[in-house]
């Protein structure tokens, strides 16, 4: 299905055509497509973009769901993806995405323009975990947390109702250090 704001090469215009149209500033990139310059930057309209990229069995994790979420500016080079349902896929995955195979829990992902995204809270409960793993999401993890007030709090609950996942406790302890630096945070500006 095409989408009247996403543009793909080959889709609707050539790639030469999208180049061009990107040159003469009547369309900028978005993800793996193209988008009208004038047209606002939505969540729906990232997730689009990914569409043909994203296999309909995973969701987009980390990063990757953070951007399209809206918390960080440009797109990750490479997209974290994780199982989304029971179903192994069938094919190799792209070189462009990084795979967990781990099956995300039931209410961990929405799905926005036919990708499924995890949600805010799992997304920032996700970073935390592979900051304390060794990944470096720190700049990630505190761009989430500004983004939207509480989301550590959320985050914090999503840990602690869930399944047994690596660094759960410190992941935990780091939330509601999050959560008290932004309590503390509103407190000084009233």
């Amino acid at each position: 299905m095409s989408w009247p704001f996403v543009y793909f090469a080959g889709d609707r215009l050539s790639g030469a055509e999208l180049a061009s149209a990107r040159l003469d500033g009547d369309v900028v990139e978005l993800g793996d497509a193209f988008m009208p310059a004038d047209a606002v930057e939505t969540r729906e309209l990232r997730a689009a973009s990914l569409r043909p990229l994203i296999p309909e069995c995973l969701a987009l994790t980390r990063e990757s769901a953070a951007w399209v979420h809206g918390a960080l500016g440009p797109a990750p080079a490479r997209h974290t993806v994780q199982r989304a349902s029971a179903i192994r896929p069938a094919k190799v995955i792209d070189a462009r995405l990084v795979y967990r195979d781990q099956q995300l829990e039931p209410g961990g992902a929405e799905r926005i323009s036919g990708v499924w995204v995890t949600t805010p809270e799992r997304t920032l409960a996700d970073l935390v975990c592979a900051e304390l793993a060794g990944d470096s999401a720190g700049a990630a993890i505190a761009a989430l947390a500004a983004w939207r007030p509480g989301l550590s709090t959320e985050a914090l609950q999503v840990l602690e109702r869930g399944t047994a996942v690596h660094h759960k406790r410190a992941a935990m302890a780091r939330l509601r250090q999050l959560a008290a630096e932004e309590l503390i945070a509103t407190l000084r500006t009233r």
